[in-house]
């Protein structure tokens, strides 16, 4: 399974986590389940998904912050379609906290709003981590 397959299913699962309203005790059954459910055997995908869930987790509250600081005026990041939402999480969180170059991590979090989200989510993803990238001067270190 590839990389971009392994952040698919991790964007699935977080969308999955959003909708439930899952708690941090509910959240590794949860994540059990959903790759007992999907039949993933490959170590390396059940512990990239694993940490990237429990990662976003661990640092939602900092990852909301970039998100609410990077709405137009007047939007609250309640306005924001759990699957944005979601989209907008796990990207943060891989440019933030791992080692995955942002360019990466922007182009497949399109891919995903492509797939996954309304007409405008491409755009919107794409502005919103721009912002992000412009404000934590990331594009500089690369």
């Amino acid at each position: 399974m590839t990389r971009s397959e392994s952040r698919g299913l991790a964007f699935e699962l977080l969308y999955s986590l959003e909708i439930q309203k899952t708690s941090k005790d509910e959240q590794k059954e949860q994540i059990n389940m959903f790759l007992e459910s999907q039949e993933i055997k490959e170590q390396k995908v059940k512990e990239y998904i694993d940490s990237t869930i429990n990662g976003i987790e661990k640092n939602k509250e900092e990852i909301l912050k970039y998100i609410s600081q990077n709405l137009k005026e007047k939007w609250d990041i309640s306005r924001i379609s759990k699957v944005n939402l979601a989209l907008l999480e796990l990207a943060i969180y891989e440019m933030i906290y791992t080692e995955v170059p942002y360019k990466v991590v922007v182009n497949e979090a399109v891919e995903l709003a492509k797939k996954y989200g309304e007409e405008t989510s491409p755009s919107f993803i794409n502005g919103i981590l721009a912002n992000i990238i412009k404000q934590l001067g990331i594009a500089n270190k690369e």
